[in-house]
């Protein structure tokens, strides 16, 4: 070959990554952005995993792409190690379908070169055709779906354009002496896998390498015991990528990473060692039939389907290997930060998804922090105590993290129902931190009393318990509200927050009553009114969490008008609420 050769085999590849690329987008935005949503929700079995794997792959054009995607799930806690093993074993498998895509650049239509009918139906054509009904949807017509589809069109255009320059660019190796020595060399297996291997390391692609070795079958110099080594090679080679991905990431999205790596060089191992033994007793005679574009794209086919086959039944084996290669990192649970992948920012689906997973985790999280802080008021322990101050320090770290990534997610073009979701959870972000460091707040009021040996009179204690109860309600009522999606929960959250305001105000009263009678003392007065401020700002945190949660749920809402109609007290629903919690909350 020489240099004009060598760049136009270049620039074809580069044209083929850039239509394949084109293509895999396109059909990504024409499923409105679910298909990851999809893979992260329906992986529950090695089945569905394979299955699922198998068609978005299929569609985005790209296992990489799919196994990248996985080892983000797992790094962020949103998928197991054992549903991302099924998952990439399909991405093995899926991405053999853009070699039959490639086919289709090698069918002539019959038309010899011939005029007419016969010429329309060529691939040359039919390609320049698609490409010029693409830029027409593209540019022309003033619809996202129709641009969408244009861009698919477009991709595959480009794509079978740089499969036409590969393939011209290589057309004359087959009558020269050297190139088809080399070839011949090729089906010393060993080798031919290290060059499958290595074209695929350095392309990145393993669609990008089999389009080549589909290219230069055309020549006639391809075996198919060539091809066979190569493809395995390839099959290996695609793995790299994967292991990049595992920079920077948790102890389980390092795991991850290793599953395609390992899968695909165990499975491979397999297939080879069956076939080689099995040729070595029957010699089958069909390895030294020269290989065509179609042929190399069914034995790619083949040869992935029973790697996939081959490795299925040992998954947990793999799950098993993969924990033992990357040991597990000793950390407190409270004090970890939500793993939150800026990958996703570019699916909006799965980006909503995850950060719907860490707003809800830290909401129980404040839960769990006030219910702690509330059980020192009445059995002080440090134990309990630090507890509270690392639940508080937890929620800190994901206010800070959460409200970052929301903020990027804001700049993405998004579907309304997602633009509310992203919406409602910066508006109850802040809140939810507030509630931890409310609880932070009553911890310090129970230390204090601990501390400095302070005494509540009997009656004192009884109504803190009364009023413990209440706050206690309202918080599990918006907690489980927002994260559950429960909407009958979030209605009776309002009546309860007017009632323990009604609480405080009776409760200061009864308090300055005693401080008068000379039942309590000032000390006393100081904590007792501290800790009803805290119980009075945790319930008009939880009345903004159950508002912005209803507005969540509603199509048109108001946020002001229905604070002004439930607090007027004038529907019978919101009165008999109210009551009901009057009387079982009495002092």
């Amino acid at each position: 070959m020489d240099a004009a050769q060598i760049i136009q085999l270049l620039s074809g590849a580069a044209l083929f990554l850039f239509g394949m690329k084109l293509m895999g987008d396109g059909l990504k935005s024409v499923a409105g952005n679910k298909l990851e949503l999809i893979l992260y929700r329906l992986s529950n079995t090695t089945l569905k995993g394979v299955l699922l794997g198998t068609g978005v792959t299929a569609v985005i054009q790209s296992s990489c792409a799919t196994s990248v995607m996985v080892v983000g799930f797992v790094n962020s806690g949103m998928m197991k190690l054992r549903q991302a093993v099924s998952v990439i074993l399909g991405a093995i498998l899926g991405t053999s379908i853009t070699g039959w895509v490639i086919c289709l650049g090698y069918i002539d239509g019959g038309s010899g070169g011939k005029s007419g009918l016969a010429g329309l139906l060529s691939t040359a054509t039919l390609t320049g055709i698609v490409a010029v009904v693409g830029i027409i949807m593209t540019v022309f017509i003033k619809n996202k779906t129709c641009g969408r589809v244009g861009m698919i069109l477009m991709g595959f255009a480009v794509l079978m354009f740089g499969m036409s320059a590969m393939s011209g660019a290589v057309s004359g190796l087959g009558e020269s002496e050297g190139f088809r020595a080399v070839l011949s060399s090729l089906s010393n297996p060993l080798l031919g896998v290290l060059v499958g291997f290595a074209a695929t390391a350095v392309l990145q692609s393993a669609s990008a390498t089999v389009g080549i070795i589909q290219a230069l079958s055309v020549t006639g110099t391809i075996s198919v015991a060539a091809a066979i080594p190569l493809l395995l090679g390839v099959s290996v080679g695609a793995a790299l990528p994967v292991l990049l991905s595992a920079v920077g990431a948790e102890v389980e999205g390092k795991r991850a990473s290793l599953i395609y790596p390992i899968a695909s060089a165990m499975s491979a191992a397999v297939c080879a060692a069956i076939f080689y033994i099995a040729n070595a007793i029957f010699g089958f005679e069909f390895l030294d039939k020269a290989a065509d574009p179609f042929l190399i794209a069914g034995i790619n086919t083949v040869l992935r389907f029973g790697m996939v086959l081959s490795i299925m039944p040992f998954t947990k084996m793999i799950v098993s290997l993969v924990n033992k290669l990357v040991k597990e990192k000793a950390a407190p649970a409270d004090e970890d930060a939500p793993v939150l992948e800026d990958m996703f920012i570019t699916h909006p689906a799965l980006a909503v998804e995850q950060s719907r997973t860490a707003i809800n985790t830290m909401a129980k999280k404040a839960e769990e922090a006030l219910n702690a802080s509330f059980e020192l008021i009445f059995n002080f322990t440090d134990e309990g105590f630090k507890r509270v101050e690392r639940l508080e320090k937890t929620g800190d770290k994901y206010e800070d993290a959460l409200g970052t990534y929301l903020v990027k997610l804001t700049g993405r073009d998004m579907t309304e129902h997602q633009n509310q979701d992203v919406s409602a959870f910066l508006h109850t972000l802040t809140d939810f931190e507030r509630l931890s460091d409310h609880a932070l707040n009553i911890a310090e009021s129970a230390k204090e009393l601990h501390d400095k040996n302070i005494r509540l009179s009997d009656k004192a204690v009884s109504e803190l318990k009364v009023m413990v109860g209440a706050v206690s309600e309202i918080v599990h009522k918006a907690t489980e509200a927002f994260v559950e999606g429960n909407r009958e929960e979030a209605d009776h959250v309002e009546p309860l927050e007017e009632l323990i305001d009604d609480l405080c105000d009776e409760l200061k009263s009864n308090h300055v009553e005693r401080l008068q009678a000379g039942i309590c003392t000032i000390d006393q007065g100081f904590v007792f009114n501290d800790l009803l401020t805290n119980f009075e700002r945790v319930s008009d945190h939880c009345s903004n969490i159950a508002v912005a949660m209803i507005e969540l749920r509603a199509d048109e809402f108001d946020t002001h008008k229905y604070l002004d109609r439930v607090k007027e007290k004038h529907t019978p629903e919101f009165e008999a609420t109210f009551n009901e919690y009057k009387e079982k909350y009495q002092v």
